[in-house]
């Protein structure tokens, strides 16, 4: 493929595919009401994860895509946890048994913004309400800026066993322009406290094509990262909407790199963490060997969930918080994503659904063969519609599977979609194919490079 061809696949704005249908095609069809009907039909059979929202730092970096809010004072955090905690005890209410759970993830903005006692408060109500399993995961996102050693104790004694830690570049130059200066001595004394406490599971986050990066600061931040010797990596593409979120206006455009150079980066960044020992995990993550992750894919079990590639198998995922996203098997649900209003639905009626999907027999079809594809960069489409009771031709027959063949992104024989090696990064753009709804949610998505 030339350089034109993989520039304009780069810059093609496309979902991530962590759910599908994608989040724009949720409507305000599905209800409170539906949601505590969908959680009443749940056989106890089934098994559940659990994510949970924290939407508040005390800074904002500019890049950020989060649903998040800078809160300076604690008061109103506390406040926010209480409906937190009303918003568990109604939806355990409203399900006939408790289920089994195997993963949590605490997710934000900053997660650890909330003081100790309070979040020991929510993982002692979540052990009431669900049966949480003895080697359950339970991972926490963390701003290594923010971290103290008494919520470190707590995070260990809440049975937190994995930490995720926005790390995104060690260049100065860059942080300035981004708005987060966060020194490799300050990430790797967030690493040793964590270590302190018994947490030893620690997770990396890193971003390309941020502004006044390049290719060197790239590799150089990578090349840090492997002498912290972090479990795992997540390296994804800045995604600049500045008319999503308004305060990525204050990034300097003209500092952006292009398409190619983003792709460059990306590549610079794998490298180095292949060379280092590290285990390419779809097309963004990176584990060492031995790393649950690694073990997953290796075996065929990995899977995407709304926090990217991971070995969490679960029937149900449960979301609490402001914008948190849910999905049972009826389909997605979506809380309320602004903090007060969110918490002023919750005060009134214990859940703060406002939007949501429900599933049909062709979108459980794309949606398998899609994760599929994203996870094993291989898909046997023939099988997966088979088990769906269905023929594969009109699947195989879209103009859009034809075109990326025909430019080399992938292989087709028979019924089976394979990805190259080299093309790799462009697996948003292969899975696209098989999107029924692609173009019609009306969101400008990131940049598939």
């Amino acid at each position: 493929m030339n350089e034109e061809k993989a520039s304009a696949y780069g810059d093609e704005r496309l979902p991530r595919y962590t759910s599908y249908p994608t989040a724009p095609h949720f409507t305000a069809a599905v209800t409170p009401e539906v949601y505590a009907r969908w959680l009443g039909e749940l056989s106890p059979d089934l098994s559940a994860s659990l994510y949970l929202h924290v939407p508040f730092c005390r800074q904002m970096c500019w890049y950020c895509g989060c649903n998040s809010t800078v809160m300076r004072s604690d008061a109103p955090i506390a406040a926010y946890v209480s409906r937190l905690l009303r918003e568990i005890e109604t939806v355990a209410g409203c399900m006939p048994h408790p289920l089994k759970v195997a993963h949590v993830h605490f997710g934000g903005g900053t997660p650890t913004i909330v003081a100790p006692q309070d979040f020991l408060s929510v993982m002692e109500l979540l052990n009431r309400h669900f049966d949480l399993l003895p080697d359950a995961e339970i991972a926490v996102e963390i701003d290594p800026r923010r971290l103290d050693r008494p919520m470190a104790r707590a995070l260990r004694e809440g049975g937190v066993n994995r930490a995720s830690l926005g790390v995104q570049s060690f260049d100065p130059a860059v942080q300035q322009a981004i708005n987060r200066e966060q020194s490799y001595a300050v990430t790797a004394a967030s690493v040793e406290m964590l270590q302190e406490a018994g947490i030893t599971a620690v997770n990396f986050d890193l971003i390309y094509g941020l502004p006044h990066q390049t290719v060197a600061s790239c590799r150089e931040t990578a090349r840090q990262c492997l002498t912290l010797r972090p479990a795992r990596l997540s390296v994804f593409g800045y995604a600049h909407v500045p008319g999503f979120k308004t305060h990525q206006r204050l990034i300097d455009e003209a500092a952006l790199p292009d398409g190619t150079e983003r792709r460059r980066q990306a590549e610079a960044i794998a490298e180095v963490l292949c060379a280092g020992g590290y285990r390419r995990i779809g097309f963004d993550h990176y584990a060492l060997p031995d790393d649950e992750l690694s073990v997953a894919e290796r075996e065929g079990r990995l899977h995407r969930n709304f926090q990217g590639y991971t070995s969490d198998a679960s029937d149900v995922l449960l979301g609490f918080g402001a914008s948190a996203i849910g999905r049972l098997p009826q389909g997605y649900v979506q809380n309320e994503p602004l903090p007060r209003r969110y918490s002023n639905l919750v005060e009134a009626a214990g859940l703060a659904t406002v939007k949501g999907y429900a599933l049909t027999a062709d979108d459980r079809l794309r949606a398998d063969i899609i994760e599929r594809l994203m996870c094993d960069m291989v898909v046997d489409v023939g099988e997966i519609c088979a088990r769906h009771g269905t023929s594969p031709e009109p699947l195989m027959s879209a103009p859009r599977l034809a075109e990326v063949v025909h430019d080399g992104l992938a292989s087709v024989e028979g019924c089976v979609v394979r990805v190259p090696e080299e093309a790799r990064f462009f697996v948003r753009n292969i899975a696209a194919a098989f999107d029924a709804y692609l173009g019609q949610g009306g969101r400008t998505h990131s940049r598939a490079v």
